[in-house]
């Protein structure tokens, strides 16, 4: 008897191979997402890329690029220069370069701009001249002695050639060290510190020498460490990779698993009769429980190792798209190690385990009469636990869609499929009550229709167990796509409403890699123009949260001077007032990084320096995340991580399409790494038109064809919510479309029955039409239903509006969906019926 158990899996496999194909089916996609968003993860976690420019510096001394709990900054966080000296008293070292990289301009060409320093391990070297000093330059082309002028962020300035390089990057220039960093717009520190050896020191020797002078104020970098330092998309690609891997890779897991499951589940029960009969000759719940457990072992296995494939190609599809995107650099490279493999087989094996222990559980457990008798007549018995179970995640998907709605900012976002998945896990566990509402509403007009649209509904009606297996899948493939594509179309129809009423300029001035600060000025003195005011765009992190649960948040911000802002833009200003702004924005207010390595201290609060020197507005839901108002101190940090507090002077509406944080340029002007203005907002004089005289300063766009660039990581998300879709969406549309196959096929001799008695091919057909039109409409209706509890609620806390539902691509899921249906089950039905007679 010990051998029995596995016999029958070795029969059942053999004998009946649809329900098995449909379970590896489900198994084989359920092993593909996972592998797939495994690799990504393993790739982020172990991303690294050897270094080319820092190729011949052994130790690296750099910034910590984190702050808080771990968030990165947006731009690159600068050393104090004063550790230079530090450094070069250490023990072991022969020099301590430090090096600046920055952005000039050559009669509009760019230039890379360095410190002469850096030629020390560049393997630059003089080809005529000499070295910079101040007030000179060293070119890759060009004579000794001539007088050039160069465009900096600061403005045009002249200077002396000095000499002519050869052996680095072309086309470049090279200022004295002493005057790097002013020229780059931060004259008190440094990118990262060269530290070279003294003949004979090791390299650990002097890392430790290095760790030590530095302490706390810098991170100390070796091997591939230090490519991460000279290329800080290796730490922006590390987040991508984590957060779709992890986090994105956990809900599609559970989506996979849950629907894999439930393709299992399904399996087993269309095996009732089977298992009735083998208790009734004797076989033991034990005896069943363990054939289930031999055929989830025979099938598993090989379904998640197979599942790796197609995985294998998703992520590199994935990684490939992303690197083309530019949220990869092109030097990291895709991981495909052994560990996803195994989690994937795991999961897999797991899946079909425990989904086959479940549902067997009651089949194997009754008397062998009364499982002969439900094999039978399908009973409606829903489970106590379960309904309470499906309940509290109707509840909790609810509640969390409220929790959403309150919080707003990127938070709320990454609730959305949570949500789905508690809503959509509610419905599972109530899915023979709600296959039951549904078949009742729904199957009203069909009862009221021919034979077979009749007949269609009292199957459906009495058949509520199967028909939730079949909806289930539906509706959690339409959800997914809704959630995830209605969310973007509404985030950028209120981007585009409020850019368009937002922006009041008669005129953008705009040059690609931006204008220096003195093109506000010069706009401002051309004839025709009212005002002029300079933007300075970047990111900044904003402490939100309450309580002790606190965290940082990248936000857009703006920095505004030259004119007034309100002459160019209507930001909805809802409390306080923009006075401050612009012309008054001008003075310095905030100081370099201080002691710690990446996050420094702003200046004092007070001082001199006139109305704006240490204030901000803020977008109105930024606010409310942030628990501040009106007179409060912002815990923010500038885009390199230097702490600041400015003041809350004004609130407003339109932070969405223009920026959630607006500051004095001068501000952000010493903290990014590019302080060029992105452009410059003209307001003509009234009856003037200043555009001829404005395009000497760069191209100029009249306000209706004036689009925001959009930054990387909104561009990255845009992008990723849309695969994600198709990702999830497209599993869940196979797994359905698995589920329904598996369903008719199931019902073979049911439907050679109704051949038997006299019912036409026709009409049979007819029938499993009307049946999945029923199923079909039922997953649109409810995957609508789920969409929208989860949506409107977001959407009106974040963007104060409802969702922006495109009409034709919502006709597009929801036609795609009874094309869906109707296909995955009347070509089985026929493949069934092929044999009859017509």
């Amino acid at each position: 008897m010990s051998l029995l158990p596995n016999g029958l899996a070795r029969a059942a496999i053999r004998f009946r191979p649809a329900a098995f194909a449909g379970t590896f089916v489900a198994l084989l996609l359920a092993a593909m997402i996972t592998s797939a968003c495994g690799f990504l993860a393993d790739t982020g976690v172990r991303a690294s890329v050897a270094p080319q420019r820092y190729a011949h510096v052994p130790v690296l001394a750099a910034a910590g690029q984190h702050v808080g709990e771990g968030e990165a900054v947006p731009e690159k966080a600068r050393l104090d220069a004063a550790l230079v000296r530090e450094v070069a008293a250490a023990p072991g070292v022969a020099a301590a370069v430090p090096d600046v990289t920055f952005d000039v301009r050559q009669d509009g060409s760019p230039l890379v701009a360095q410190g002469w320093g850096s030629t020390s391990f560049t393997g630059t070297k003089l080809s005529s001249g000499a070295a910079p000093r101040e007030g000179e330059v060293v070119l890759t082309e060009g004579r000794p002695g001539d007088r050039i002028t160069l465009t900096t962020a600061d403005g045009e300035r002249d200077f002396r050639v000095s000499g002519v390089a050869a052996g680095g990057p072309a086309p470049a220039a090279w200022f004295a060290d002493a005057e790097a960093p002013a020229l780059a717009g931060h004259p008190r520190t440094v990118d990262a510190i060269a530290v070279l050896p003294r003949h004979g020191v090791a390299t650990g020797e002097l890392a430790a020498a290095v760790e030590r002078a530095v302490g706390d104020a810098a991170r100390v970098h070796t091997g591939d460490a230090r490519g991460a330092v000279e290329d800080p998309g290796v730490g922006y690609a590390k987040e991508v990779l984590e957060a779709l891997g992890f986090s994105f890779g956990g809900i599609a897991v559970m989506t996979a698993v849950f629907t894999a499951a439930g393709t299992v589940a399904l399996s087993i029960n269309q095996r009732g009769r089977e298992f009735a009969l083998l208790r009734a000759i004797g076989a033991t719940p034990w005896q069943i429980r363990r054939s289930i457990a031999t055929e989830a072992l025979l099938v598993a296995p090989l379904a998640g190792a197979l599942g790796c494939l197609p995985g294998m190609a998703l992520a590199r599809w994935w990684f490939a798209q992303l690197q083309h995107r530019g949220a990869i650099p092109d030097a990291v490279q895709l991981r495909l190690s052994a560990v996803p493999v195994w989690v994937a087989i795991g999961t897999a094996v797991g899946t079909a385990l425990l989904a086959g222990f479940a549902a067997a559980r009651r089949a194997s457990r009754i008397k062998p009469g009364q499982a002969l008798a439900e094999s039978a007549v399908e009973p409606f018995r829903p489970g106590i636990i379960r309904s309470l179970l499906g309940l509290g995640s109707l509840a909790g998907g609810v509640s969390l869609a409220y929790i959403a709605a309150e919080e707003g900012g990127q938070e709320a976002a990454e609730l959305a499929l949570g949500i789905v998945m508690l809503l959509m896990l509610g419905i599972a566990l109530l899915g023979p009550f709600v296959a039951k509402a549904c078949a009742l509403l729904l199957g009203l007009p069909l009862r009221a229709g021919s034979a077979t649209s009749s007949l269609a509904a009292a199957n459906t009606w009495a058949n509520a167990r199967r028909l939730a297996s079949a909806i289930t899948p539906v509706a959690l493939a339409l959800a997914f796509c809704s959630v995830l594509v209605f969310f973007h179309t509404s985030e950028d129809r209120e981007t585009a409403r409020q850019q368009s009423a937002g922006l009041t300029a008669d005129a953008v001035v705009s040059a690609e890699g931006g204008l220096p600060a003195t093109a506000v000025a010069r706009a401002a003195a051309t004839p025709g123009v009212d005002e002029a005011v300079g933007l300075l765009r970047g990111k900044v992190l904003v402490r939100v949260g309450s309580g002790g649960d606190r965290w940082y948040e990248s936000f857009a911000a703006q920095g505004v001077h030259g004119g007034r802002l309100d002459a160019v833009q209507d930001l909805d200003v809802r409390e306080g007032s923009l006075g401050s702004f612009g012309a008054l924005g001008s003075p310095g207010l905030l100081g370099e990084p201080g002691e710690s390595g990446a996050p420094g201290e702003s200046g004092a609060h007070g001082g001199p320096g006139g109305p704006g020197k240490d204030t901000v507005a803020i977008d109105a839901g930024l606010a409310k995340a942030a628990r501040v108002g009106l007179g409060d101190r912002l815990d923010l940090r500038l885009p390199d991580g230097t702490k600041a507090a400015p003041k809350v002077v004004a609130t407003y509406g339109r932070g969405l399409g223009l920026a959630a944080v607006t500051l004095p340029r001068a501000a952000l002007e010493g903290h990014v790494g590019s302080a060029y203005d992105s452009e410059v907002l003209v307001r003509a004089a009234q009856g003037a038109d200043p555009t001829a005289a404005l395009s000497r300063l760069g191209t100029v766009t009249g306000r209706d064809g004036y689009v925001a660039a959009q930054d990387k990581d909104r561009a990255v998300n845009a992008w990723g919510n849309k695969t994600m879709a198709v990702v999830l969406g497209g599993f869940a549309a196979v797994a359905a479309a698995n589920t329904l196959v598996m369903t008719v096929l199931d019902r073979r001799r049911e439907l050679r029955t109704l051949r038997l008695v006299g019912s036409t091919r026709r009409q049979v057909l007819r029938m499993v039409g009307w049946e999945a039109a029923l199923v079909s409409v039922a997953g649109i209706v409810l995957g609508g239903t789920i969409a929208a509890v989860t949506l409107i609620p977001m959407i009106q806390g974040l963007f104060h509006t409802y969702p922006y539902v495109p009409p034709v691509l919502f006709a597009a899921f929801a036609g795609g969906t009874l094309a869906l249906g109707l296909t995955a089950t009347t070509l089985p039905a026929r493949l069934a019926l092929r044999d009859q007679p017509g």
